[in-house]
Formats: C-alpha cells, structure tokens, sequence
C-alpha cells in the first residue's frame, strides 16, 4: 500500500501557499446543487492496519487452489525484479509517448521489446503491443485483406483457441470478410493437410496456423504454411511466446516462413490476475510493415551522433492517420509490455528455453500419472507442448467441483467448446509445479473418480 506522507500541517502549508483556506476551496466552482451532503452508506475510513487486514480477508475469499488450467492464461513464476522495476514511477505512469521523443526511456524500452519478440518468432518487426492475442489475430486478418485485395475470407483451424476465433469474427464480419472453420483430425488433434485439398479451388487471403494449437497439439506448421504461399495467401501464425524458445518460430515456417506472428504475451510475466489485463503481440515481414497497426519503435543518431529512439510508424487513429489508421482499437498496454521486456531481459533466451522444457516434462510426467486412474486417458495421438486433452469417465463438471473442494483446479471442461470430446477435459502444467503437486492432482482425481 503506498504512503502517503503529508500531515494535516503540510496541507495547511499548500493550502496557504495557493490562497486556498480548505480543500473545499479547489472544488468552488461546482455549484451546491450538485453537491452531495454525504457518503451516507460509505463506512467510517480505516487506519492501515485495519484496512492491510479487511483487504487480505477479501482476497483470501477466493481461496488458495493448485492449478492446472490452461487454455491461453498460464501460471509461470515471475522474479520479484519484474514488477519491482515495472512498477518504478518512471515506467507506471509513462508508457504512452504522445510527445514520442521527449519520452527516449519509454521508446528505448518499446524498442527493445520489438527487438526481442522480433527474434523470438523469427520475423523482421514487431509492433510495440496490441491489446490481446485474440484480438491481434483479428488485427492480422484485416491486415491479410488488404494487403491481398482480391478475396475477403480468412480460413482458420477449429484447433485455434474457441475465444480466438469468436473474437475475430466479432471484428471483421461487419466488414464483409468470411471466416471458414477447418476440421482437425479426431486422432492426432491437429489439423491435417489432406483437410486443405478441398479448398484447393478457393481463394483464401490467409490461413491461420496455431503453435501449439487450443488441444496442446503442434501443428504441421512447415507444411501448412507451403499451402497457404501455394495458394497466394497469407500464413498467421498464432503462437505461444513460451513455446517459442524450445520450437521452430513463425519466420521459419516453411520455405519461405508464416507472413504474421501473433499471440498472447501474458505468459511473459504477467500475472494471471483473476484475467487480466494481458497484452498481444504482433510481428510480421518487411513487406507488411506498412499494413501493420499499432506503433513501431525506430533507433537513429541525433545531430551530435548520440543514439536516439523515435516513432518511426503510428499508424493509430488518434495520431496522424485519423480514417486512414490501420485500426482504431490497438493500444499499446505499455505497462504490461514494459513487464515482459523486463522479464525476458531477465531470463534471457536459456532461462525461457529452461522454462519451457521443465513445463513440457511436468506435462509429460503428470499425464502419464493421471493415466493410472481407472477411465482417464489422453485423448490425442499428436506431440504437444505443456497442455493436453483427457478424457473422463464422466461429466467433467462433476470431476472439476470434487476436486475443487480439495483445493485443484482440475483444467478447462471442453464440453462447451468440443462437445464432440464427450467428457475431455484440458490440463496444463509449468514449471511452477513440483512432483509433490503432480502426485496430489492423481490421487485426489482418483479418490473423486473412485469415490464420487
């Protein structure tokens, strides 16, 4: 809780030295009509203590549970250093540069973040942010309209995350661009190629292609991302910046790699908090610089020779494109991104690539236990990354509130989602399981399986 120093005699003293006698003085000009005669049903103020221990109450009555849910929001450990910087003055309050180069910390640190994720998913640039991953997927449809001209319609796998594509539809069926579901293969729980051939005749302007996909799954992304160039589209690539350090990135896709990369970069320490707020990323090739929304942070000399950082794109609407902007609901969520520079910066390329393996092996380990409890089993044949698809041998719901009362959070029900699954459920683990939480999960899901 921050404090706050001035005591009624330095207020008295600020008071006087702006010839204000009260505070009520400031507030003058707002006539007494308008003016409340009291908070009636606001209770009396608390001090620290009594306010530190009513707020630690609230909190704790969303209780302490052991997660293993997924599905676009995961839990990683993040070094008190993040948000200990983050959260410095210079960073929390700064973060939009509308006077861009009096601002030189704020664009060298946007700077550095496109430097980073630009490496990170083997593309040529990167934007400075966008508000989410579902909605910077929506952001490079439009982009692979316009730059295609001749075809409004977008194909997506049915394995891109169900919010994703609800999101995208969402934003561009005003606009008059089709979206067209892709099946997945029922066994491996990816998208197969054989899938395309009946497209072959159509006219697409992209094809989006998961990393891992919404089941966990990876794709056959080399091979996808042919077709996509076979057929004059786009390639999108919608990744997980985690999954990034351990497998092959977007701008090496193929023979000629995926057009656009976007995702969530929530798992770049952010924390989960209760959904929000995340933050997208989007990086793409030279040549759709121009139709990329957002800001672009560039690094120039000054007349002395001096490294500087200025905007060298803006294509916002509030800036100087007005109805010519490549999107009018991008911004750059500088504070979270300001998190995950600071983040990467501290992990450094081993650190993530350390991360993601010790996920992908507590995934590995914690299926293969959950696999000893009579009924489960794992739904997909496919390679995944640090999710996957169960089954169950009955509702999941019922599953998922027995194992709640014991403190789990079991996964995500995808009996909303795939109903087709039957009783699935998706799981995830991160490094910050042990393989003492790992044995909890297996045998509390068998005592509420075997005991319901």
């Amino acid at each position: 809780m921050p404090f706050i120093p001035h005591t009624e005699e330095d207020i008295q003293t600020m008071l006087a030295s702006i010839g204000a006698s009260s505070i009520d003085d400031l507030f003058d000009e707002i006539p007494s009509e308008l003016k409340s005669d009291g908070l009636k049903r606001v209770p009396a103020g608390l001090n620290e203590m009594e306010i530190s221990r009513l707020m630690l109450e609230r909190a704790e009555t969303d209780g302490r549970y052991l997660s293993f849910i997924g599905a676009g929001a995961y839990e990683h450990h993040i070094p008190a250093a993040v948000w200990q910087i983050a959260t410095r003055g210079e960073f929390y309050s700064s973060y939009t540069p509308y006077q861009a180069e009096a601002s030189q910390g704020t664009l060298q640190l946007l700077y550095e973040y496109q430097t980073i994720m630009a490496s990170l998913t083997g593309m040529d640039v990167s934007n400075a942010s966008m508000y989410d991953g579902a909605s910077a997927l929506a952001e490079a449809a439009l982009m692979a309209v316009r730059s295609h001209k001749s075809s409004r319609r977008i194909l997506i796998p049915s394995t891109v995350h169900p919010v994703y594509r609800s999101v995208v539809r969402a934003i561009v069926r005003n606009q008059g661009i089709e979206v067209v579901e892709l099946p997945y293969c029922k066994q491996s729980g990816r998208t197969l190629v054989e899938a395309l051939h009946g497209f072959g005749k159509e006219e697409f302007a992209a094809l989006v292609i998961p990393q891992p996909n919404f089941f966990g799954v990876l794709e056959e992304v080399d091979a996808l991302t042919d077709w996509a160039h076979g057929k004059n589209a786009l390639a999108i690539g919608v990744v997980n910046p985690t999954a990034l350090a351990i497998l092959t990135p977007p701008g090496e896709w193929g023979e000629k790699g995926a057009d656009v990369a976007v995702g969530e970069g929530q798992p770049l320490g952010i924390p989960l908090s209760s959904g929000g707020p995340y933050f997208g990323f989007m990086a793409c090739k030279q040549a759709l610089v121009r139709q990329m929304p957002g800001r672009i942070i560039g690094r120039t000399t000054d007349q002395d020779g001096k490294d500087g950082f200025v905007l060298t794109l803006q294509a916002r609407e509030q800036h100087i494109r007005r109805s010519k902007a490549t999107s009018n609901i991008c911004t750059n969520q500088g504070l979270m991104v300001t998190a995950a520079t600071i983040y990467m910066a501290l992990t450094g390329p081993e650190g993530l690539r350390r991360i993601a393996g010790r996920s992908h092996a507590n995934t590995l380990a914690l299926l293969e236990k959950l696999e000893t409890v009579k009924g489960v089993k794992k739904v997909f044949s496919g390679p995944l990354f640090h999710e996957a698809v169960i089954s169950l041998p009955g509702p999941v719901e019922d599953v998922m509130r027995g194992l709640k009362a014991r403190g789990i959070l079991a996964g995500l029900n995808l009996e909303e989602y795939y109903p087709e699954l039957g009783h699935a459920m998706l799981i995830c683990a991160t490094e910050t399981k042990t393989s003492g939480d790992l044995d909890n999960y297996t045998k509390q899901l068998r005592d509420v399986i075997e005991n319901p």
